[in-house]
């Protein structure tokens, strides 16, 4: 079966017109700060990923490589090898999208010939030179995400993504991508202090003047960690609590490791916002 890339991408965007979408994290990695060597086999990543289709997954993103502070870098070969059989796979048989998280333009690249209709690039096309045209050139959507090397504590952390965002939208129209087809992300958590990550989260709506859907991925983060000195594993309540806060600021995709539980959140969300469909 020949995946309907454009089809999977246009069903994906227009389904955000109508209602929140929850996309299931699925990391085929040894190291991921939450899940690392969870689903890191092909059989144990096709089970979770139906397991999250079947709890009410809108979209799945696959990740090869930990994004966690500390991790080693994983080579393009390395992470193709880890996520390109299971795009295949679930090109076959899933019938929600496919979301290949990589900053790679080579990765990016294969993983849509695979069968993936987005590309999840957590630096925002500011890595790779290649991945604004990778983009471009593939037709995928694109979630551009503000990320920083190193937390600054003193940084005006509103103006510094207001900055970073414009940049990573103008190499995107330069390159050529679409700008319907863009998706942004405040990052939280990368490159920032726990204060500046409640803080893009509070000001969340500062996105809304882009004009463009909005993801929010926190999922089991470590500032919900150090707000209720909770470990990774009894993040759920505090991750639930900033999620609907976030979906009723407007956030468009919630990233999640829990989809059942935000299943429900969604729906109950997406009524009290006037979608009731969800």
């Amino acid at each position: 079966m020949t995946r309907d890339i454009a089809g999977d991408r246009d069903a994906f965007l227009a389904g955000l017109k109508q209602r929140p979408a929850i996309m299931g994290i699925l990391n085929v990695t040894p190291d991921s700060f939450s899940d690392g060597g969870q689903f890191d086999t092909l059989e144990t990543a096709i089970e979770q990923a139906n397991r999250m289709v079947d709890e009410g997954a809108d979209v799945l993103d696959i990740g090869g490589e930990s994004t966690r502070p500390g991790a080693a870098p994983v080579g393009e070969n390395e992470e193709c090898a880890r996520v390109l059989p299971v795009i295949e796979a679930l090109a076959e048989a899933s019938p929600v999208p496919l979301s290949i998280d990589t900053y790679k333009a080579s990765v990016a690249r294969a993983a849509v010939a695979a069968g993936a209709s987005i590309i999840n690039d957590v630096l925002g096309l500011q890595k790779d030179p290649g991945m604004p045209d990778a983009v471009a050139e593939t037709g995928a959507a694109v979630v551009i995400m503000y990320n920083r090397a190193v937390a600054e504590p003193d940084l005006d952390v509103m103006a510094d993504m207001r900055a970073f965002l414009d940049r990573s939208l103008e190499l995107a129209e330069k390159a050529g991508v679409r700008r319907d087809r863009i998706l942004l992300d405040p990052g939280v958590g990368f490159g920032k202090t726990w204060e500046q990550s409640v803080q893009v989260l509070r000001e969340q709506e500062a996105l809304a003047e882009y004009g463009l859907p909005v993801l929010i991925g926190l999922s089991r983060k470590s500032f919900i960690g150090q707000l209720l000195d909770a470990p990774v594993g009894e993040r759920l309540v505090g991750t639930i609590a900033a999620d609907t806060i976030s979906l009723m600021k407007g956030a468009a995709v919630i990233r999640v490791h829990d989809v059942a539980e935000h299943k429900e959140v969604v729906t109950m969300v997406a009524a009290l916002r006037g979608n009731a469909n969800g």
